[in-house]
């Protein structure tokens, strides 16, 4: 009973990743099930031959359209939406409002009344604002949030100032970045807020779980780049990695994860080649190390990580424990209303499990008959 309980407290730590179900701020990657606009509920993909975007157009899939109706964002608009019943006044299509579909290190949209300001921080003007750029204008100046509002304006602040704010639907933060048209920067009198460690090019990382993006994201990166992030997880028997985005086309830009305990290099991925499958490292300290030379840019990637205690460990060895038994007896109860050998062999089986008995292999239907 002890150690169960200690298997017990050991996992309570193990925390899920935050939810997400996009990795990119415009949610061009959703692929969720969400499929009302507005209230409204969407068009089948396959009943929209009428418009641009159906499944003639997307043969492949690639843009997530099929024979379903769940709201999509194949065109790179600033959210997810769907096609609609065309109304009186000739609307065809709408956004669709996903609470999921945020970037991990997405805080929220929050009301801010002016005086004085939400984010109590250093404040600027940006004429070609983008979410990177008020998160990197916040972080180089030691503020752990930053907040965009309307389109141009980038506010920083702290955790103290985002205690009070008083929270509203996504729906209130939907005007464009002036730098780029594919992004939202918060609304007339409301905030979008970020934490800054988004797009970071070091950072150390000590939770259960997390989300590690490539510098500048959701910007693409810069030439040039030299950038190193640490995993150190106390009492982790090991990390799973997982790629959801990873766009790196230069050859000559890598990405490495190696084992900080023993220096061994666990993983080397180059730009053109793909990433690996979810994996588990068995190890509670990785170092990951990105560099890109001084010609081309991309993307980035993005990845998430999850630690394993040792409940995960226990309570797989139990399940299968428990598994095997199950299908012992009940295998057995099976064979004791067939034939007689059937009948012979679990009770042979349970005596065996009694005593010390022999190799059941060696044991034909004679003697087991003779041993009952």
């Amino acid at each position: 009973m002890l150690v169960l309980l200690l298997v017990l407290y050991e996992g309570c730590k193990a925390l899920p990743p935050e939810h997400s179900e996009c990795f990119t701020v415009n949610g061009k990657d959703y692929r969720g099930s969400v499929n009302h606009a507005e209230g409204v509920p969407c068009l089948y993909w396959n009943q929209t031959i009428q418009h641009r975007f159906n499944t003639h157009s997307d043969p492949t899939g690639e843009l997530g359209l099929g024979d379903h109706n769940y709201c999509r964002n194949p065109d790179s608009d600033v959210q997810p939406w769907c096609y609609v019943a065309e109304t009186e006044d000739g609307v065809y299509w709408k956004f669709c409002d996903i609470p999921t579909c945020h970037i991990p290190g997405y805080i929220g949209c929050f009301v801010d009344y002016g005086s004085p300001p939400a984010l109590s921080g250093t404040s600027g003007t940006l004429g070609k604002l983008t979410i990177q750029a008020c998160i990197h204008f916040c972080r180089i100046r030691g503020y752990p949030y930053s907040g965009l509002e309307a389109g141009y304006a980038c506010f920083c602040g702290t955790s103290s100032d985002l205690a009070p704010l008083q929270r509203v639907g996504s729906s209130q933060c939907d005007h464009t970045c002036f730098g780029k048209a594919s992004e939202l920067c918060g609304g007339d009198g409301h905030l979008s807020v970020y934490s800054t460690w988004i797009g970071a090019c070091s950072w150390n990382y000590s939770s259960t779980s997390g989300v590690l993006y490539s510098p500048d994201y959701p910007d693409n990166y810069g030439p040039g780049s030299a950038c190193s992030w640490d995993v150190h997880i106390t009492e982790a028997v090991a990390i799973d990695i997982e790629f959801h985005i990873f766009h790196i086309e230069d050859q000559n830009d890598i990405l490495e994860v190696t084992d900080q305990q023993t220096g061994s290099l666990l993983l080397q991925i180059k730009g053109g080649q793909d990433p690996p499958e979810p994996t588990t490292y068995p190890t509670g300290y990785l170092h990951i190390t990105f560099t890109s030379n001084h010609i081309r840019n991309g993307q980035g990637f993005v990845m998430t990580y999850k630690a394993w205690f040792f409940l995960a460990a226990g309570l797989s060895l139990l399940a299968l424990g428990i598994g095997y038994f199950i299908w012992q007896y009940t295998s057995c109860g099976r064979r004791a209303l067939g034939t007689e050998g059937e009948h012979s062999y679990c009770s042979l089986w349970y005596r065996h499990k009694k005593g010390a008995g022999g190799d059941l292999a060696s044991v034909n239907q004679s003697s087991m008959k003779s041993l009952l």
